[in-house]
């Protein structure tokens, strides 16, 4: 049986663009979604590298005008992989349009627009989601299973990092990423973000945070800059940086369990290394991105003369998501995370099912981020408001 169709209309095609196209393009050949996405409309403003994108990833056709695109009644899903400060205006625009939209993380700027957005998107009876890919790593994937499963019991413990080095030079140049009126924070909402999301969806609610942030390198050569395939600004000169390089935390979550985080990228030698450990009162899980296929465990059951981290090669078809790919041992990498996020929510659009990380969830990361940044500044313990979105009543 042929299943629906639902085309996509995608905003923005740099990184993200490049690993969402993939996606879309593999997702029905590999995996069985209960709908096949199209690539009908990839949107730009610089047509000549818009329709060289569009050629290289498949995509049908091309338009400048993302508002008249998002209003095409051909277009079922937008796909918002756009700069941080256009989020909100596109994805309000096409919830009023009646678009089901998947949004790049962050969700928004600020908590202020991240609930905005969330209530927008309840209102509007469509489906949301905020890519939040690292979830989908099947290693993560079981590392939530055996939490749900109880296997390490009373969490005790939160510890995460994530490291990067791409900035260290003083001379890399003021790119999008480096000003807070374009990307609203630095390593914070770029990759803190991430380990947020995991922290919350891993362990539960975070009550209350204490941060440092820090920006080592203070001004950097001025070049043009490009918001996500949408535009471009030149200069000469230098420019300060107005985002962190480097942010550390401290956090309560609400069931009592202690955590860290630390987010940078001048740790030298890091390209993309990010890890967590969970430590409960039954044993521990371990996940570091490095070896994304491995989930590292350890149970306190087993017997005294046989304790200790076991490693979980998580490549066997009864793992998450694995029953789509290779045989056992034979390992995934990066670009599937996108795949499968897409395969999450096309299924939940086609069955009309609530997909997660939706928009509400993704207003909580953002909710954590205004919190931890507000007491950087403040240089005090900082309550994270609780975001609480309520479906208007149908009659």
């Amino acid at each position: 049986m042929a299943i629906p169709k639902l085309n996509v209309a995608m905003i923005g095609y740099k990184f993200m663009g490049k690993a969402h196209s993939n996606a879309y393009r593999q997702v029905a050949r590999m995996m069985d979604p209960a709908a096949e996405p199209v690539m009908k409309l990839l949107v730009g403003r610089t047509p000549d590298a818009l329709d060289a994108a569009a050629a290289q990833y498949g995509w049908q056709q091309t338009a400048t005008d993302w508002r008249r695109a998002i209003r095409r009644k051909d277009i079922d899903i937008v796909d918002v992989c756009t700069a941080n400060d256009t989020h909100m205006e596109i994805v309000l625009a096409a919830l009023r349009a009646g678009k089901h939209v998947l949004c790049e993380k962050p969700l928004a700027m600020n908590t202020k627009q991240a609930a905005r957005m969330a209530q927008a998107a309840v209102e509007s009876g469509v489906k949301h989601m905020v890519n939040f890919n690292y979830r989908t790593c099947p290693a993560v994937a079981l590392a939530k299973q055996l939490i749900a499963e109880g296997r390490i019991g009373r969490i005790f413990h939160w510890r995460a990092c994530y490291l990067q080095d791409w900035i260290i030079d003083p001379d890399f140049p003021l790119v999008w990423r480096l000003d807070k009126h374009v990307a609203g924070s630095g390593s914070h909402g770029d990759l803190n973000a991430h380990i947020i999301d995991l922290a919350l969806w891993l362990v539960g609610d975070i009550a209350e945070v204490s941060s440092a942030m820090e920006t080592f390198v203070k001004e950097r050569p001025l070049q043009a800059m490009t918001t996500g395939g949408l535009g471009a600004a030149a200069g000469d000169g230098r420019g300060p940086v107005t985002v962190d390089d480097a942010v550390i935390s401290l956090a309560r979550f609400r069931n009592g369990a202690l955590g860290t985080f630390e987010a940078t990228r001048f740790a030298a030698g890091r390209k993309n290394g990010w890890f967590f450990e969970i430590n409960g009162d039954k044993g521990s899980v371990r996940f570091e991105f490095e070896r994304m296929n491995e989930l590292y465990f350890f149970d306190r059951t087993d017997p005294a003369h046989a304790q200790g981290f076991r490693t979980i090669l998580a490549t066997e078809s009864i793992h998450p998501y694995l029953q789509a790919w290779w045989p056992p041992g034979h390992i995934i990498g990066y670009e599937h995370g996108f795949t499968h996020s897409v395969y999450n929510f096309l299924n939940a659009v086609a069955r009309d099912t609530p997909p997660s990380p939706d928009f509400v969830e993704g207003a909580r990361v953002n909710a954590v981020l205004d919190a931890m940044s507000k007491s950087a500044e403040t240089r005090k313990w900082t309550a994270v408001p609780e975001i609480v979105i309520t479906p208007l009543a149908r009659v």
